[in-house]
């Protein structure tokens, strides 16, 4: 699954574990390192080393926390919204593809299935 999306972010020049980073920082506020690497399931240290071409993209910046100088919290730029905006688009045509793909199967097993692999 994860090559599919690849491939349709590609045109953006996004992959699909960056679109879902940018995705988390879709928030009203600045979001803490910590706080982001959690809500994606992922290490402090695999995050911060997907951030940076993100920052480099000019996609996100790093602010540091008014109440801590120690904490850093991530926002997304005006150009990681707009291109947010776009690979939500690119996400959607391959969902529908995918749904395309798979009509008549048994959408309620197949997330049973897809459950039991998740960690404890």
């Amino acid at each position: 699954m994860t090559r599919r999306y690849d491939a349709a972010f590609r045109s953006i020049g996004l992959t699909s574990g960056q679109f879902a980073i940018l995705g988390g920082l879709n928030q009203p506020e600045p979001v803490r390192i910590g706080a982001l690497a959690d809500a994606l399931g992922l290490e402090r240290t695999t995050l911060t080393r997907n951030l940076a071409p993100l920052q480099a993209a000019g996609l996100i910046r790093t602010d540091i926390d008014d109440d801590d100088k120690r904490v850093r919290r991530l926002v997304l730029s005006d150009a990681g919204r707009d291109t947010l905006g776009q690979a939500v688009s690119l996400w959607q045509s391959a969902q529908d593809d995918s749904r395309r793909r798979l009509d008549g199967q048994d959408w309620a097993s197949l997330r049973g299935v897809l459950d039991r692999l998740q960690p404890d």
